[in-house]
């Protein structure tokens, strides 16, 4: 399970059991959900004691490290500024070299998501950057994902395959080659998403490699307009990839909302996330408010359940509590948004 804690929690503690009934019994999907932090911390802790106890050595960083980045997840990561969340992952990418551990962590965050007298989600789009190891290949990777994803039924959860922003080119065509494999395959391979520093890299230099994923009817979402450092002509860049859907989108100019609204792009809202990076002041200035004014579409996540502390429950939690603890959504209007999640699903294409 994931403590939750901060806003969410705040949230929660001032909804009646009724309005917490209505909201587990909403379908609703989870679309933009990062399987390395949103693996339960008691997961990692048995991954991590397991490690050290047979004296084996990092193949990224020191033991040590990967006991203080535990700890730091355990106690809750005070974070000030965005690029302060990278900093919480290594000590987890150490722990998911090999087949045997990735699949303990990908059961267990289905489980998270979708099982239970009430699950999160009715649905759930996963996303994870593969990742080659000594121990597996990025295509032994996504395979035994996509093993554990197809025990849970694949009408009920699909892959996002992610690429960092960082990647090198071969290893970025690399990742688009398999998404496009798999999928033809048969595999539930639904997307696949751009994530990662968002100030690293040019955004032009990602246009082939999307183009590629688009023309093979995988759904495009891309982590957007992160930071005030993220430049009108990147966003630009991006949006011209013609995304199906946008990780955050939290600093559009009125140029690229216009472009947004043209295209009606599916706004991928994460509400602690933004809050807990403060990236956003308060949630009354969060930018929710404007695509709930213009009633255009948007999906509720969590983006990261570990480090934030939150969960589904929590996020529409935030919209439903009366201010200052929420933003005072009838249940009507929650009723839409939750259908607006299910509605901006990537659903394969044939």
């Amino acid at each position: 399970m994931i403590t939750i804690s901060g806003p969410a929690a705040d949230a929660l503690r001032v909804l009646t059991p009724e309005q917490i009934t209505f909201i587990q019994n909403l379908p609703k999907a989870e679309l933009h959900a990062h399987l390395n932090g949103s693996i339960p911390i008691s997961v990692l802790q048995e991954l991590a004691q397991e490690h050290l106890a047979s004296l084996a050595s990092s193949e990224t960083i020191s033991n040590d490290l990967i006991r203080s980045g535990i700890n730091t997840l355990m106690s809750g990561p005070t974070l000030n500024e965005i690029h302060d969340f990278f900093d919480l992952f290594p000590a987890i990418y150490a722990l998911m070299t090999t087949p045997v551990a990735l699949a303990r962590a990908v059961r267990a965050v289905l489980s998270l998501f979708l099982d239970g007298e009430n699950p999160q989600c009715t649905y759930l789009e996963l996303r994870t950057t593969p990742k080659a190891t000594s121990e597996m290949s990025r295509e032994e990777y996504l395979r035994v994902v996509l093993k554990e994803m197809k025990a849970n039924g694949s009408d009920r959860v699909g892959l996002i395959v992610s690429m960092d922003r960082k990647m090198a080119p071969d290893a970025m065509g690399e990742c688009v080659k398999l998404a496009k494999m798999l999928k033809a395959e048969g595999e539930p391979v639904v997307g696949v998403d751009l994530c990662g520093d968002p100030t690293a890299g040019d955004p032009a230099a990602f246009r082939t490699y999307f183009k590629e994923a688009k023309e093979a009817g995988l759904g495009i979402t891309l982590h957007i307009a992160e930071t005030i450092y993220n430049t009108s002509r990147d966003t630009l860049e991006l949006l011209s990839f013609s995304p199906d859907r946008l990780g955050h989108a939290t600093f559009l100019d009125e140029e690229a909302r216009n472009i947004v609204a043209e295209k009606n792009a599916c706004i991928e809202i994460c509400l602690s996330s933004n809050l807990l990076c403060k990236t956003v002041p308060t949630l009354d200035a969060h930018h929710i408010r404007h695509y709930l004014k213009h009633e255009h579409p948007i999906a509720i996540c969590t983006d990261d359940a570990l480090p934030f502390r939150t969960s589904l429950l929590g996020e529409y939690a935030l919209l439903m509590a009366p201010q200052p603890f929420g933003l005072g959504l009838s249940e009507e209007e929650v009723r839409v948004v939750s259908k607006m999640s299910m509605n901006c699903r990537f659903v394969p294409k044939p």
